[in-house]
């Protein structure tokens, strides 16, 4: 263990994570007044913020007594202490800096003063807000970003999927005559690789595409499937379609920029297996943009939602324009619609139910927390099959980034595992036009 730290916590790091107050080892956590009063308007409500309001009071609830106010509360064995500061008057310092009293200086004003109270120890604000952090600094005080769920740092969204040389040919050869694949141990990179994990073998006269199948412990021939009328146009998205139509990877991940045909393949996929699965769900959050909450937007609820879920729509109407208007398919697509097998709706209706005997589609996965993102995996049941597709490059959400959002962690926490794969999809197939601006704008 190091120096014992004291840590200023800031509202949008517990409707972050609500548990994140035991997070800081032997450190001891302050918690400035304006913050309870911040968190007491976030408590009624059905987004994750909400919920998190509402547990973290609980949770200050079942640790503090009579006395909470005067001397703090133990967290724990091996961790530190909470306390509640209330009304700090702010040193000249800050009074000078920031003149009005909002409630980020008012936090401000706790940092200070507990610098001031313990010279000796170091004393940390610790914000998602990145202009806070930026205030703080700029007046000396230490800031930093709230970091637990954030991942190692390893950029796995660049890269195109793996590719071995120098493969011997005649291994090649026997994978294509045979579906039983060839054993690990005979291939020269065994150990680099990981259940599920998709790429390119190659020798001097011939290649091909191949996944690693850890409970067998072979490396079988992965090959172009058509579903729904949408083929694969490269091996990226060959992957993609291995993996979304294998009943046995119960949770796939596909991330990749727009125009590479992430949600395209998975919804393909979907309604391709959609005789093993009772639902097909398709969701994604509602971020509001230029802060226009949903109240703003006229008509009933529904309707409100509507523009939100209208890309999805976009990519069911792309595999209907495959099919003939009295074409089977498109028939059976109009009757799982009606009768509900097939359902688009807002990720918020879809975290009550049940995810039971379902192929479930989480878009625009790279704008929930992780925290989120586990409360959704964790409902599935028996049967189901759970598909996240997202841009890393793309978040909306103001308290993210590409180091902290759920996708990039359920895939760094879930990788190896013999029920997951993930696949990166780097060439957009939406257009030329499309993928010019994805890589010069």
């Amino acid at each position: 263990m190091g120096t014992k730290k004291n840590f200023v916590l800031d509202t949008n790091v517990i409707l972050h994570d609500y548990k994140c107050i035991y997070n800081f080892q032997e450190n001891d956590i302050y918690l400035p007044i304006v913050v309870l009063e911040e968190l007491d308007k976030f408590k009624k409500g059905n987004e994750e913020i909400n919920y998190n309001a509402r547990q973290f009071a609980r949770e200050i609830d079942s640790i503090s007594d009579n006395d909470f106010f005067k001397t703090g509360a133990s967290l724990g064995p091996d961790l530190g202490r909470l306390f509640v500061v209330i009304n700090e008057t702010p040193s000249d310092k800050i009074r000078q800096a920031f003149m009005e009293r909002t409630p980020d200086n008012m936090i401000l004003a706790v940092t200070d003063n507990l610098c001031q109270k313990f010279p000796e120890t170091k004393t940390v604000l610790v914000t998602k807000d990145i202009n806070l952090r930026m205030k703080a600094r700029s007046i000396g005080l230490l800031a930093e970003d709230y970091r637990n769920d954030k991942i190692s740092g390893k950029d796995i969204f660049d890269k195109e999927q793996e590719v071995f040389e120098g493969i011997d040919g005649a291994v090649i050869d026997q994978m294509y005559k045979t579906a039983a694949g060839v054993p690990a141990n005979s291939l020269p990179f065994k150990d680099e690789i990981q259940a599920n994990q998709y790429f390119i073998m190659k020798s001097e006269r011939n290649s091909i595409m191949a996944r690693y199948d850890a409970d067998l412990d072979i490396v079988v021939k992965v090959s172009k499937e058509r579903a729904y009328g949408i083929e694969p146009r490269n091996s990226e998205q060959t992957f993609a379609m291995d993996a979304l139509l294998d009943d046995d990877i119960k949770l796939v991940c596909i991330s990749g920029k727009a125009g590479t045909g992430k949600t395209l393949l998975a919804l393909a996929a979907a309604l391709e297996k959609s005789h093993s699965y009772k639902q097909i769900m398709l969701a994604r959050p509602i971020v509001a943009l230029a802060n226009k909450d949903l109240g703003f937007l006229p008509g009933t609820e529904k309707d409100k939602i509507s523009p939100y879920m209208q890309p999805l729509f976009d990519n069911l109407n792309v595999i209907k324009h495959q099919f003939s208007a009295n074409s089977r398919e498109l028939a059976a697509i109009e009757e799982m619609q009606q009768s509900g097998q097939l359902t688009i709706e807002a990720l918020a209706y879809i975290r009550g139910r049940s995810l039971s005997d379902a192929y479930v589609i989480v878009d625009e996965a790279q704008n929930l927390t992780p925290h989120e993102i586990k409360t959704i995996i964790t409902r599935a049941g028996e049967n189901t099959k759970m598909v996240f597709t997202g841009d890393v490059q793309q978040i909306d959400q103001p308290y993210l980034d590409m180091l902290s959002n759920g996708l990039v962690y359920t895939i760094d926490k879930m990788k190896g595992q013999n029920i997951f794969a993930h696949i990166n999809l780097v060439k957009g197939e939406r257009s030329y036009l499309s993928e010019l601006a994805s890589n010069l704008l």
